[in-house]
């Protein structure tokens, strides 16, 4: 962890008429931290941020910062700023009146707030921008005097709700890298807003997967995604195949009709489990009693790797690997044990019978012309 706690959720609950959006949140946020919440729309994620930044209350529970209770507190007066997708630049403003703005209202004499003006848009970049019109700027343009103007008045922590969501694919990864630049180099807390899984994991310290107003799993990138704790956070992380399996013992499973030796303990004896297998985990063999048998369906080339999707006994797998089988072919797959990720089934996935999520949602698609990517 980067730093000390600056920022508790404790026990947050909102709804709005009948609806409970955020269902007892608690959550932990330190200095210096680039921590995101990532999830679908609707998860309760911006509400979040709200609440930090101080634009809604909410029903219940409360909110810390250093330690001390800010329930009520106004935007103004918390020491956070937020930068929104849309920017909500001034459009009458040239681009140092709208960087300059937050000074202006603190009296600030023209000197120093010409030397900050200068400094935030060197930090971003654009400096010798100060004369342009903002509506002549470019959507990455603009985000970057959004960011200067939310920072030039120094706030402890960065609220950002989707703030790439507006630009295209290629712009969108290059200010990836540079808001990890910004926020290393000024030091500071970033609180990110994203249902984008990449962004989420390329950029952040501690990624926040939130579901339908709870929490599903706080962590590390790395543990996010290589340990999901639930069946919801690995389909939401990457790609991955969830298969039925029994643990008969500690470190033995059984799934798709084979025996494994895994890494995983603590499981009742023949108790009925998730199994998480990453694409890129599965290994490709000749076909033996030793493996998993199956027939390949489909193969779309990736550019760093080719993506098959190969059935096992009306299972789908997705598998991605360096080497292409051709359609029709038939695969031997295996995985290594730190490779096999176990999870307790919770709900309805205690039924025996609950059919596999990746064949599930292969097989409600056309087989034409899709990518599976886009499921």
């Amino acid at each position: 962890m980067n730093g000390s706690l600056i920022i508790k959720l404790e026990n947050i609950e909102v709804t709005y008429g009948a609806v409970k959006v955020l269902k007892g949140i608690n959550l932990d946020i330190h200095d210096k931290e680039f921590i995101t919440l990532l999830g679908p729309s609707g998860c309760g994620k911006t509400t979040t941020l709200r609440i930090i930044g101080g634009f809604m209350e909410p029903q219940d529970g409360a909110i810390y910062f250093d330690g001390k209770k800010i329930n009520g507190v106004p935007p103004h007066l918390r020491q956070v700023n937020t930068v929104f997708q849309r920017y909500a630049l001034f459009p009458h403003l040239n681009v140092y009146e709208n960087v300059a703005f937050g000074l202006r209202l603190k009296k600030l004499k023209e000197p120093e707030i010409r030397a900050k003006v200068t400094e935030m848009l060197e930090l971003v970049n654009l400096n010798g921008f100060q004369p342009r019109d903002v509506n002549s700027l470019s959507g990455g343009q603009q985000q970057r005097i959004a960011i200067a103007r939310a920072l030039i008045n120094q706030p402890r922590v960065l609220l950002l709700d989707e703030p790439l969501g507006a630009l295209d694919l290629q712009l969108r990864k290059e200010m990836q890298g540079e808001l990890k630049k910004i926020q290393q180099r000024l030091n500071i807390t970033f609180i990110y807003v994203t249902h984008d899984q990449e962004e989420a994991l390329t950029m952040s310290d501690t990624i926040v997967v939130m579901n339908n107003g709870e929490i599903q799993q706080t962590g590390a990138p790395e543990d996010i995604y290589n340990e999901p704790v639930n069946a919801f956070v690995a389909r939401f992380i990457g790609e991955s195949n969830i298969i039925d399996g029994i643990m008969h013992r500690d470190y033995f499973i059984e799934f798709a009709g084979n025996y494994f030796e895994c890494i995983d303990a603590g499981f009742k004896a023949m108790e009925r489990v998730d199994v998480v297998i990453r694409p890129e985990d599965i290994i490709i063999e000749k076909p033996s009693d030793k493996n998993i048998i199956g027939t390949v369906e489909r193969v779309i080339f990736k550019g760093v790797h080719y993506e098959m999707i190969i059935d096992s006994f009306g299972v789908k797998w997705i598998v991605h690997s360096t080497v292409a089988l051709n359609p029709g072919e038939v695969a031997g797959m295996t995985v290594l044990p730190e490779n096999i990720h176990i999870m307790r089934k919770t709900g309805d996935e205690n039924d025996p019978n609950k059919s596999n999520e990746i064949s599930r949602m292969i097989d409600e698609i056309s087989e034409e012309g899709v990518n599976i990517n886009d499921i």
